[in-house]
């Protein structure tokens, strides 16, 4: 089954050690916005979808799962 952008956004998060706060900072958002995304509850933007991948040095593919 494929993983939802969620959940492999907190997997990226957590392989890193780093909490939700620390990612929100680093792409200037805010922590909600970070548990809402996680949650499946809220899809991000372009511009955040690109800052994530740039943060995580993933591409948008395996990013949103388009690449497993």
């Amino acid at each position: 089954m494929k993983q939802s952008f969620g959940a492999k956004l907190k997997e990226l998060r957590q392989e890193r050690g780093i909490g939700q706060v620390e990612l929100a900072n680093a792409i200037h958002v805010s922590k909600g916005v970070i548990s809402l995304w996680e949650n499946d509850l809220r899809e991000p933007v372009m511009s955040n979808l690109i800052a994530l991948a740039d943060f995580f040095d993933v591409s948008l593919d395996d990013l949103t799962g388009r690449r497993d």
